[in-house]
């Protein structure tokens, strides 16, 4: 590795480090030595560790999220299993719909989803006013109702993992156990199962981390249920008075140590894992038409229309409504919250902002999203095309921020950011909007590092290796080979970046400036107020906004990159 790649390595390391490495370090310094980063210093209150088994919040949010976490990741597993064995077996016209239910599902913000389930099943909900369904308020909020709901909101991330391994055709050693006299039974336990275990265990462990860190669910459920959670109970302690950083630093000691359990185990499986009948010889599964297409079709439909069908149809239909448990007649439909959320006049002077919330969101998740893309195009470069020795750093700060719950990332941010030193210097960033943009891109860094390894794979090393040789710098060769190629992957990332930033609930709570409005926040603010109308009509717009910049970039981007390209064929 030369002298310019090193520079370019150590750099985006530094960055890595700063954005995501050194708040979680900062938090777990806490946990030892409380109050060293408000110049405070304590003697080691390592003996605090083992106060959360006698405070009964601590005790009961360190409960509530273990429990909620393990029952999501089996059930959400065992849903994402049984569709991405259909999927990978069978063809049916509902197919294409469940594959785009769980994106949808996967990139939707955790807290809406739960805002359109709370207004469904709640006493006053739809379901109840509507339907005379009592027993779904006493199903819902309780520990397996809230089980059923974050399953099925969090099996994309199984069905995902499971399906690109069930994908692949596997049949002849199964023909050959037969031929040897196994019975079906026999083929499953001994063949089928076992090369099939890695991407179960890889599609639970990755439901209950994205679970046991969820903030969105306990935010919304607030209002109606008290459950509290280690996400929750860390905000909690930020935000009351007096501020309880020790409560804070331990309960995010035993959430990130969790975290940790969970990456090391699937660290484990996937290292035990075998890929040797990925051979040559493999062959993605032909999918076939089932005899009973319809039942398929019908069953599928069914189901996606209870995991997105419902919260998001629950919030569209509220955002209609003068009031929520007044029925389905003409007197009882308006518009006038659609009309108080772009008039900035809600009635309550808590709520005004909407539309500046909406802008500096979105402004923030466009910078973040940028600026990430740029970072993940030097990791992926680096991680692919050098040997450089830093690769497995940056494969570490590369993953780890996917894996720690933005709370921590937010109290980091708050104890390396609020430090009275740095204002002279210029770089006391807590309370201010570039804070939340570095917090934006640690948050996106993994979507847009993975996205363009995958593009980057695919290129031959020889060209880069060829215009060294004739004395292109890396920037040159960055510039005029690898961007060309992958300007498609890149325009993926910045898209994927800005889904992810401009609804980050966790950290635009924790990290938002004085009198600073933002979206998601004005949202969850309606919502606690009891302004459904308001705050319904608000995630309506807002998806609405998101998905509508998304599409017009995308078909900004390819008629871009047309133009480019018929201006080279000149």
């Amino acid at each position: 590795m030369n002298t310019s790649e090193a520079r370019y390595g150590g750099g985006v390391t530094l960055l890595l480090f700063v954005f995501i490495f050194l708040p979680l370090l900062a938090v777990l310094i806490n946990v030892i030595f409380p109050g060293l980063f408000f110049g405070q210093i304590q003697s080691s209150s390592l003996g605090l560790i083992g106060e959360i088994f006698h405070r009964p919040l601590w005790k009961q949010s360190l409960l509530n999220s273990v429990t909620l976490a393990l029952g999501t990741a089996t059930f959400g597993t065992i849903i994402g299993g049984v569709l991405a064995t259909i999927r990978a077996r069978w063809n049916f016209a509902a197919a294409r719909l469940l594959d785009m239910t769980a994106w949808v599902l996967l990139i939707a913000p955790s807290f809406m989803i739960a805002q359109g389930w709370v207004l469904f099943a709640s006493a006053d909900g739809l379901v109840h006013q509507w339907l005379g369904l009592t027993w779904v308020t006493s199903f819902i909020f309780q520990p397996a109702g809230l089980v059923f709901v974050m399953s099925l909101s969090k099996f994309p991330l199984a069905y995902l993992a499971i399906m690109a391994a069930s994908e692949w055709n596997i049949r002849q050693f199964g023909y050959a156990a037969r031929l040897n006299g196994a019975k079906p039974f026999t083929v499953w336990r001994t063949v089928e199962l076992p090369l099939a275990l890695p991407s179960y265990a890889a599609g639970w462990t990755l439901v209950f981390m994205d679970s046991i860190g969820d903030f969105g669910l306990p935010a919304a459920l607030a209002t109606v249920y008290k459950f509290p959670t280690l996400t929750y109970s860390i905000y909690s302690a930020i935000y009351q008075s007096p501020v309880r950083f020790d409560m804070a630093g331990v309960l995010a000691f035993y959430l990130v140590l969790i975290l940790a359990l969970a990456m090391t185990l699937l660290m484990v499986t996937l290292r035990k894992s075998r890929f040797d009948f990925l051979n040559a010889r493999a062959v993605k599964l032909e999918k076939v038409k089932p005899r009973f297409a319809w039942i398929y079709n019908l069953s599928i439909t069914v189901f996606l229309v209870v995991s997105l069908g419902i919260p998001i149809g629950t919030s569209a239909a509220v955002s209609l409504l003068k009031q929520a448990g007044g029925g389905l007649n003409a007197g009882n439909f308006t518009l006038d919250h659609y009309r108080e959320l772009f008039a900035g006049q809600a009635g309550d002077h808590r709520l005004l902002g909407y539309l500046e919330g909406m802008y500096h969101s979105l402004a923030i998740a466009a910078a973040a999203a940028l600026f990430s893309m740029l970072i993940g195009f030097v990791v992926a470069y680096m991680l692919t095309f050098t040997e450089s020795r830093l690769k497995p750093l940056l494969q570490l700060f590369s993953i780890v921020s996917l894996a720690v719950p933005g709370v921590v990332l937010g109290i980091g941010y708050i104890f390396i950011w609020n430090q009275k030193w740095l204002e002279p210097l210029g770089l006391h960033l807590y309370g201010k909007p570039s804070l939340l943009v570095i917090a934006g891109i640690a948050g996106a860094i993994p979507y847009a590092v993975r996205v363009q390894l995958g593009a980057f794979g695919n290129l031959s090393s020889t060209m880069l290796k060829a215009a060294a040789i004739q004395g292109a710098s890396v920037f040159e060769r960055m510039r005029d080979i690898v961007l060309p190629m992958v300007r498609q992957s890149l325009l993926i990332a910045i898209l994927a970046s800005f889904g992810t930033s401009v609804f980050d609930l966790a950290l635009a709570s924790m990290l938002k400036p004085a009198n600073y409005s933002l979206m998601p926040l004005v949202i969850d603010r309606a919502f606690e107020f009891s302004r459904y109308g308001y705050a319904t009509a608000a995630t309506v717009v807002s998806c609405g906004t998101v998905v509508l910049i998304i599409v017009l970039l995308q078909a900004v981007g390819r008629l871009v990159f047309r133009w480019l390209d018929g201006k080279k064929s000149r």
